[in-house]
């Protein structure tokens, strides 16, 4: 709707099992038909005349984004590659890049919401409201763009082994936007805790815990807005997704 249908959309079934089936059981599955996938539409893109090949994009939401991020070594590859825009969305916690960015953020920045190399390429927004999405987004951002939105509530994102025995950065750190301030770590409980939390992910109002199907329009206007987009632009599709999802999309 943002280009005006001046799109061609490729997507992948990496597995006939459930996401969170894959998740617990196949991983490396998912992740080596994300890179199959990404690999094989790059390969024809380069095909294209250069005066002729539309904007590269990517998109993947949990482990969507896991596995889109199989594709790729390391952040400079996806420029290397012509990426223009990449959205990754709730990405678990053992996604291969978004792992590395978060270990290696710049000091002084919280788990829940790092900064890498001052924001050039790589952004993260906790995305609980259009506003964080956009106050993110809105200091001067050139060339490649990635972005992840991740919840402080999302059991999917900060879900690991390591709450066994180990308390991470983002219960040491003053809590995200949405997480209660009263949560504490204690030795296995916090990981059956989280473990529990992640059954519902999804079942909680959006902008929060693993819904984030009012942040991903905000998203890509903030990483691939076409020449001249504005906050009304993106209202308008707003309107357009809402009817269309109450059952009144006819007329668009």
């Amino acid at each position: 709707m943002m280009y005006n249908g001046d799109t061609a959309l490729v997507g992948v079934q990496y597995s006939y099992l459930p996401s969170w089936i894959s998740f617990l059981g196949d991983q490396k599955k998912s992740m080596e038909s994300g890179r199959l996938m990404i690999n094989t539409i790059h390969d024809r893109w380069l095909r294209v005349p250069p005066e002729r090949r539309p904007k590269l994009v990517l998109y993947g939401e949990s482990l969507g984004s896991m596995a889109g991020q199989g594709a790729f070594g390391w952040l400079p590859d996806i420029a290397r590659m012509g990426f223009d825009s990449v959205l990754w969305v709730g990405p678990p916690n053992a996604s291969p890049l978004w792992q590395g960015l978060t270990i290696r953020r710049d000091p002084g920045t919280p788990q829940v919401e790092p900064r890498y190399d001052n924001g050039r390429t790589v952004r993260f927004s906790q995305a609980t409201d259009v506003a964080a999405i956009a106050g993110d987004a809105a200091p001067t951002w050139e060339g490649t763009r990635v972005l992840f939105l991740q919840h402080p509530s999302d059991p999917i994102v900060w879900w690991s082994p390591d709450l066994l025995f180990a308390r991470p950065d983002w219960l040491k750190e003053p809590p995200g936007r949405d997480r209660t301030a009263s949560m504490r770590w204690y030795p296995i409980v916090t990981f059956w805790q989280v473990s529990a939390d992640m059954t519902n992910a999804a079942g909680v109002p959006g902008g929060h815990g693993h819904n984030y199907g009012e942040s991903v329009l905000d998203g890509w206007a903030a990483v691939a807005p076409p020449d001249g987009w504005t906050a009304e632009d993106t209202e308008r599709i707003r309107v357009a997704l809402d009817k269309s999802r109450s059952g009144d999309g006819h007329e668009y």
